[in-house]
């Protein structure tokens, strides 16, 4: 992929901004064109730091948002990755860049517009495959998950998430109220679980059985 100086410039603020701290996540960022995803309209601020409307009423993520959840997930090659909230797909094909080449990206999209342009937009990457579906219910049949990620705010830690989650798993998911939330990160070790919160996240709601209800 040849360089693009405006995606330089972003990445090298998100670095000094300390969003991106590790190679693996800027090499993700690096790999996916977020202008791909972003609609015609608004491509001209595709790498701007800031959330962009995707329609229906939801967004496609801040960069540095999309590094910071990242870099506290951790994902790794090989590992099988559940995210919730597809929306236009962007989260899910970094996420697939850095678990490539035998690792697998399962995203779940409850609209079935946006489910529909996902799939549109994760057409050429052969390890993500969009759901439609209540993501806050997970993907039980194909748990469990060695990362999972939420890319909206749920009300508290939905139970069927944490069921999913594999042993050694990590997952980052923001929890709180409709307009903002914290960002809880979790490790499962076992029988034990260790939870931290990041302070200050805002996310659209999580809608369905285990969310909020539309």
């Amino acid at each position: 992929m040849s360089a693009n100086p405006a995606r330089t410039r972003l990445l090298d603020y998100l670095e000094r901004r300390e969003y991106l701290r590790t190679p693996a996540v800027r090499a993700g960022m690096e790999a996916v064109d977020r202008a791909a995803f972003v609609p015609q309209p608004q491509r001209y601020a595709a790498w701007d730091d800031t959330p962009l409307s995707i329609g229906r009423g939801q967004t496609i993520s801040a960069p540095h948002m999309v590094a910071m959840m990242l870099e506290e997930l951790q994902p790794r090659p090989g590992q099988r990755l559940l995210e919730v909230g597809a929306g236009c797909g962007y989260h899910a094909a970094v996420a697939a860049a850095m678990i490539a080449p035998n690792g697998e990206v399962h995203t779940v999209e409850r609209i079935p517009q946006l489910a529909q342009r996902a799939r549109a937009n994760l057409a050429g990457i052969a390890n993500a495959t969009v759901h439609h579906g209540d993501g806050s219910c997970g993907l039980p049949e194909l748990a469990p998950f060695d990362r999972i990620l939420v890319t909206c705010g749920a009300p508290r830690l939905p139970g069927p998430l944490r069921e999913q989650l594999a042993v050694r798993g990590r997952m980052v998911v923001p929890v709180g109220g409709r307009t903002l939330q914290a960002l809880l990160v979790i490790e499962r070790d076992g029988d034990e679980w260790r939870e931290e919160r990041r302070p200050g996240v805002a996310f659209v709601p999580l809608i369905g059985k285990h969310g909020y209800e539309d």
